[in-house]
């Protein structure tokens, strides 16, 4: 029976079972579409990277004998949508049955359930085979209770044997991020991050004459981020030998002057399956193991909560929850992102530093992301819708389902209490206490009120005393209304006054 089937571009394991034997009915189908490059305003590098990565597995597929049939984004025959497409091969190829894995967005599995259901031929999906867990796992494993990612992460450990010994955890505890929150010493310097150097401006140029509208910047011809499997397992091997040892000492640092400290990167090369997260681990945990006497245990459990913990978590908070979730927002908030969150061009210092870094990049580590973007824009009350278009679309490795739960749930707390116990959010004190941000910023670090005091520190009071009624209660908060209370009432009410004057001049920071 001559057979289509589906490729999605995050959907490039080289190890998934449909590829263990060639068969000559079977015709494999990647699409480069104006559907996918337009639903958000993308990162530049991150249409570049999909589309370099998507070409280079329909030729490994081809190498072996595998049928392809690739559709680039200004190819003559592009009808520029998934249905259009589909329904073009089918015609022209004369096939009986289609068959996809299944999407890991929420959009894309109602299109393909719904463009199934008006097929005259047969059609079935599979697993990616890529997750140590499945779609389902979050609402089997709790029910009714409350999610919490801590126990999902340790029941995950112990059936694959991770860090345990005699049904126990390596090290005599679950979780070592107590010992992992250190800022980095002026005098450190971390390794270099390993780049790959490729010339992908042909398509850079194809995307720039098609008019598809990007973010950010690009060096077309020297390519940094890994677009294979071989330069995928590069990185890891880069990461595990070079950087593993620190990742958990830094992971949390902020600088501005290295943009990759000890981070793995692997983040764009995991969520097109390029790699898979169990053999990620496996490396991480046979480098430790290799090297006790220089790789602690809280760096190894530290990067295998962030694969296995968070990232299993959160993927199962998404499908547990949408498509509800992309509509929550706890606190009602409405303004619109400042323009400057598209240049980088305001006066604080941890902002312009992280926002840069991301338009240059297209990456920001979790507590850039968390601590400094997030937090601000959680603090000035932007509307969730916002915050989700500005991560899914500048970021390499975003795709809904890890960037909506971290964004919406996690970051701007618009669930509720979902994904998160309370709302992640700071003043300037925690920003300069994990890195170096706050030296020679046009603003003061010290400062509430004033004309240069830092916009954090009055906009984070303003935030706890305009959502009160919703925080309050919360047990992991009273501390920071016990010490609002205490403050005199002009102190309060020029934090206000002040936090007011910044929110209304915004665009102007």
């Amino acid at each position: 029976m001559k057979t289509l089937r589906l490729l999605l571009g995050d959907q490039l394991n080289r190890q998934h079972s449909w590829f263990e034997k060639v068969d000559g009915d079977v015709l494999y189908c990647f699409f480069e579409m104006r559907q996918e490059t337009d639903y958000v305003q993308h990162h530049l590098q991150k249409v570049i990277g999909f589309f370099a990565a998507m070409r280079a597995f329909a030729e490994e597929l081809r190498e072996v004998g595998h049928s392809v049939v690739y559709v680039k984004l200004d190819d003559e025959d592009n009808r520029q949508s998934l249905e259009g497409n589909l329904l073009f091969l089918i015609k022209k190829h004369g096939l009986q049955r289609f068959e996809y894995q299944l999407p890991d967005e929420w959009r894309l599995d109602v299109q393909l359930k719904e463009f199934c259901g008006k097929l005259d031929i047969e059609a079935a999906a599979f697993d990616t085979e890529h997750f140590m867990t499945k779609r389902e796992a979050i609402q089997e494993f709790f029910g009714k209770k409350n999610y919490l990612m801590e126990t999902f992460y340790r029941d995950i450990r112990r059936r694959h044997g991770i860090l345990m010994e005699g049904g126990k955890p390596v090290g005599g505890q679950w979780n070592f991020d107590a010992e992992n929150r250190k800022k980095m010493p002026k005098e450190h310097r971390p390794p270099e991050p390993l780049l790959f150097e490729k010339d992908l401006s042909d398509i850079a140029e194809m995307i720039d004459k098609a008019g598809v509208k990007t973010i950010g910047t690009v060096d077309a011809k020297h390519f940094i981020w890994p677009t294979n499997r071989e330069e995928s397992l590069e990185l890891l091997a880069y990461f595990t030998q070079n950087l593993l040892e620190h990742f958990g000492d830094f992971q949390d640092a902020l600088t501005p002057e290295y943009w990759a400290l000890y981070h793995s990167r692997l983040s764009f090369a995991l969520n097109t399956k390029m790699i898979s997260p169990l053999e990620v681990v496996q490396q991480a945990v046979q480098e430790w193991e290799g090297r006790k006497d220089e790789i602690s245990i809280a760096q190894v459990e530290g990067f295998v909560r962030q694969i296995i913990g968070w990232r299993e978590y959160m993927r199962g908070i998404y499908w547990a929850k949408m498509p509800a979730f992309a509509q929550l927002n706890f606190f009602g908030h409405q303004r619109k992102l400042p323009g400057w969150f598209w240049t980088g061009n305001t006066k604080m210092a941890c902002l312009r530093h992280a926002i840069g870094q991301s338009l240059q990049y297209a990456y920001a580590h979790h507590i850039q992301r968390l601590m400094v973007t997030g937090n601000f824009a959680l603090l000035a009350g932007i509307h969730p819708d916002e915050v989700d278009a500005w991560y899914l679309g500048i970021y390499i490795d975003a795709i809904e389902w890890v960037e909506i739960t971290n964004t919406r749930g996690m970051s701007q707390f618009a669930d509720g209490g979902i994904v998160g116990t309370k709302p992640y959010c700071s003043s300037a004190n925690y920003i300069d206490k994990m890195g170096h941000y706050c030296n020679g910023c046009y603003y003061d670090k010290k400062l509430r009120t004033g004309e240069n005091s830092c916009p954090f520190n009055s906009l984070y009071w303003d935030f706890y005393d305009r959502h009160r009624d919703k925080l309050e209660n919360n047990p992991r908060i009273g501390m920071m209304y016990r010490t609002w209370d205490k403050m005199a009432p002009e102190d309060k009410e020029g934090i206000l006054k002040q936090a007011a004057v910044y929110l209304e001049n915004i665009a102007s920071l």
